[in-house]
């Protein structure tokens, strides 16, 4: 599977006939989120056509006042003139109230979209496999969970409303323009093709302003991401500098994708402004000329004016929406990557839910490669591992110790071959079923922001506080926890900082007591550690194999000599198996790697 969001590569670069049948795919999906909130947009679409429509019979009421009440001084004008400002004033509620819930429920129906889409993305991300977290920066995909999705929020709610408004205020008004005078509305309407062709222009180089500036904050998401988390690392070698700097840089990009969107936003809007009132000079020197021959009255004049005003609006909302779009679909595009994703590991249709598992583990003539053009990890490996076994995976680093464990739980997909558990391809079972029966236990512990408690329960959800504390007795860890301020409700901070590496390994180890799996893997989760330390994880450890299937990733020879089997990895594969006494008689390479490390 090729991943290229991490290079972003977009959409329109593809052929034409897949670009069209994508944009229509996509456009689809678009349309889908409206579905939940069909009779809410039904809704903020009538008030809207109420919007308009009650903007549309204000300047009629003026042009009636001006035209017949003021010109006709009769003994009841004054009542006429009340009377229509009345109507004008129930006109002015009318629209006020409509505006006011497409202001607050077509907010709110943008927003929940906006909620669904970030939920449906997050939901998402966890079907994605250790492959394509490989080759992405979690920065950048925040920014399409967070930013761009705020943007595709007011694109929902104020596109549609935009697009109706402004059609029907247009319409509406060049309809009143030309009853009041055919060719002065024709003058303004020459003006429409000169404006549609600028804003063209500068629309289409502010769209690919604004996908640059969604790419570029999310590099800079990234290195904030990757800075703040390595800060520990960042200070101990007093490379501050350093990271001010890569953060400059980013930021710098950021800077020079923002001045390109803002001229072009510039050029776009103050060049429809300058048209609009180009628009209404023109009318006022032509309609004033056309006074002084006649063929139009003040009155209309007036009228033909705020009507005028009127088609402005349209104007402005189109500049309004052609933002938004812009800003909206970059967004949705970046969305849409990630969903087009297909997950390369998957439940197969027949998969099936595990009902007990022994334990037996087969790795049959398995080869691997992270990545076409890779070079394989290992081919044509062979491996069986009994129900209940203790086996020792050793070998230099890098070897693909920890590759070869990652496989059993299908973090990543054999290329050929297949992993059996139980004398059943994996492939076969569900992939929730295998993984809840299989307990890892890394060197790497991520304990996750909130209470010891919380992260002990990770490893069964719906666990109770007895339950807790006893997995936490289990890998002797209660005493500490006790000892921490708040006990088990103790907030151990992001990535459990709070806690000595020692402590993290052990709630680590109590979660998996927590899980009370048959398959266990370690990836030397003591080889940090101090000697006390150590001891007693080494105890825990101990006690959670008992009559389990367990895997020993061993980086420390000296930690596995006890394994009933040990596993000696090289780049041809497997070269050697048997007990540290059998592997020592030997004096292959088990020997030599023991012998250097007790030489050190």
């Amino acid at each position: 599977m090729d991943y290229e969001l991490a290079v972003e590569l977009p959409y329109r670069e593809q052929s034409g006939q897949h670009k069209f049948k994508l944009l229509s795919a996509r456009g689809r999906k678009f349309l889908s989120y409206y579905r939940p909130y069909r009779r809410l947009f039904v809704a903020d679409m009538a008030c809207a056509l109420v919007v308009s429509a009650t903007t549309l019979l204000i300047p009629l009421c003026v042009s009636y006042i001006t035209k017949n009440v003021l010109s006709s001084n009769g003994p009841d004008m004054l009542r006429q003139i009340l009377g229509m400002g009345v109507v004008m004033l129930v006109l002015i509620a009318i629209h006020t109230v409509s505006n006011m819930f497409v202001a607050y429920q077509g907010h709110m129906m943008g927003a929940m979209m906006e909620r669904d889409m970030r939920q449906e993305l997050f939901d998402y991300y966890q079907k994605l496999s250790f492959a394509f977290y490989d080759e992405q920066k979690v920065g950048q995909l925040m920014t399409r969970l967070t930013n761009d999705s705020f943007d595709l929020a007011e694109l929902f709610h104020h596109g549609p409303e935009d697009i109706v408004i402004s059609f029907l205020n247009f319409v509406g008004a060049f309809a009143i323009l030309f009853v009041i005078n055919a060719k002065l509305a024709l003058l303004v309407f020459l003006f429409l093709p000169i404006m549609a062709v600028y804003a063209y222009h500068f629309n289409k180089k502010m769209a690919e302003a604004l996908r640059r500036s969604h790419d570029r904050i999310g590099d800079i998401n990234a290195q904030v991401e990757d800075s703040l988390a390595g800060i520990r690392v960042v200070q101990s070698f007093s490379n501050e500098a350093v990271e001010k700097g890569k953060f400059g840089r980013e930021n710098g990009r950021f800077l020079d994708s923002r001045r390109d969107s803002y001229r072009s936003e510039t050029y776009f809007y103050e060049g429809l402004v300058a048209f609009t009132q180009l628009m209404t000079v023109a009318v006022v020197v032509f309609g004033g000329i056309s006074i002084v021959y006649g063929s139009l009255d003040l009155p209309d004049l007036i009228t033909f004016l705020l009507c005028v005003a009127i088609l402005i609006e349209p104007i402005r909302r189109y500049g309004n929406f052609s933002r938004l779009y812009q800003e909206g679909i970059a967004g949705f595009e970046r969305f849409m990557e990630v969903l087009e994703v297909e997950p390369d590991i998957e439940d197969t249709v027949n998969a099936i839910e595990l009902a007990q598992v022994e334990g037996n583990i087969t790795f049959r003539d398995v080869s691997f490669q992270y990545k076409d053009g890779y070079g394989y990890v290992f081919k044509n490996l062979a491996l069986e591992i009994k129900a209940g076994e203790y086996v020792a995976l050793v070998g230099s680093s890098g070897i693909g110790k920890t590759t070869l464990c990652s496989l059993i739980p299908r973090f990543y997909e054999v290329n050929e071959g297949a992993v059996l558990l139980d004398g059943r391809d994996i492939r076969d079972i569900q992939l929730a079923s295998l993984r809840r029966n299989i307990g890892i236990v890394q060197q790497d512990v991520y304990l996750f922001a909130g209470t010891v408690a919380d992260n002990i329960r990770y490893g069964k959800p719906v666990a109770d506080d007895a339950e807790i504390v006893a997995a936490a007795r289990q890998a002797n860890a209660h005493d500490f926890i006790m000892a921490l301020p708040d006990g088990y409700n103790t907030d151990i901070g992001q990535r459990g900082v709070k806690l000595s590496g020692g402590q993290k390994q052990r709630l680590a180890i109590a979660r998996v007591f927590l899980k009370d799996p048959p398959v266990l893997i370690f990836d030397e989760a003591t080889s940090a550690l101090d000697n006390e330390s150590e001891k007693a994880i080494r105890q825990s450890l101990e006690k959670l194999s008992d009559g389990r299937t367990t895997l020993v990733i061993a980086h420390r020879l000296s930690t596995v000599r006890n394994a009933q089997r040990i596993v000696v990895l090289a780049e041809n594969g497997i070269v050697e198996q048997g007990t540290h006494a059998e592997l020592m008689a030997l004096g292959g390479a088990y020997a030599n790697l023991y012998t250097m490390q007790s030489s050190m």
